[in-house]
């Protein structure tokens, strides 16, 4: 599959005083180190409200997340922010791109499986992208992740969380779940010909949907390794 750009991403540029710092005590991820990594903005409750893919990008930090979730989540940084003197702005001039069969980039940190992904100008869009994600298992964005517990959108298995870098908004009953293994609901991809009443996205260009399940209600769930290897555990 050729390179692509993803047409459903942006980029969002944090600059300024120790950048690193500030997005440290408010995402579940350790953004201290190697990036790129996956990582998740809750809230109190620990329930998703954004999640992003965090690069490097020489002292400031680069956001990889979806277009159409970006200017709330620039609104939402703003409001931590305080009076930090940190900038925070929309990067029109970059796009994400991505490749299932090229060396370029990084290879995607929730699972090598996806492929890699690199941050240049933009190029012309092509398809592909989320038939590949949704046939691995993987969700991602608002509409799917939106309204639910971090460990519900599968974020300990596709390395969306540190339980050992300190603090981060909605930590406590994460880390609660965690420790006392209480994920009863997983996020899954399923064939579907139309919605049921436990979906949250339909594709039916695809035939897949994605729904919120019981984990003792996995049945005829698609249960790529990496989800099965958890559950069995």
């Amino acid at each position: 599959m050729p390179a692509t750009t993803l047409a459903d991403r942006a980029l969002i540029r944090l600059s300024g005083q120790d950048v690193r710092g500030f997005l440290q005590g408010l995402v579940t991820n350790d953004v201290a180190g190697e990036l790129p990594v996956w990582t998740g903005l809750l809230t109190p409750q620990g329930k998703c409200l954004f999640d992003f893919l965090v690069w490097a990008d020489g002292e400031d930090l680069l956001l990889d997340c979806e277009a159409a979730a970006a200017d709330d989540l620039a609104k939402r940084l703003t409001l931590y922010r305080l009076r930090r003197p940190i900038t925070i702005r929309r990067v029109e001039e970059l796009a994400v791109h991505w490749s299932f069969d090229l060396e370029q980039g990084q290879p995607d940190p929730r699972l090598d499986a996806l492929g890699r992904r690199w941050i240049a100008p933009g190029t012309e869009s092509a398809s592909g992208w989320l038939r590949h994600r949704l046939s691995l298992g993987v969700c991602e964005g608002r509409a799917e992740l939106g309204d639910l517990l971090w460990l519900e959108c599968n974020a300990a298995e596709l390395n969306g969380v540190s339980f050992t870098k300190g603090c981060f908004v909605g930590q406590e009953n994460t880390a609660r779940m965690n420790w006392r293994s209480k994920v009863n609901r997983r996020l899954v991809v399923v064939s579907a010909t139309e919605p049921g009443p436990r979906t949250r996205v339909f594709y039916p260009e695809l035939g897949l949907a994605v729904e919120h399940r019981r984990v003792e209600d996995l049945a005829d769930a698609a249960l790529p390794a990496w989800l099965a290897e958890a559950l069995a555990s």
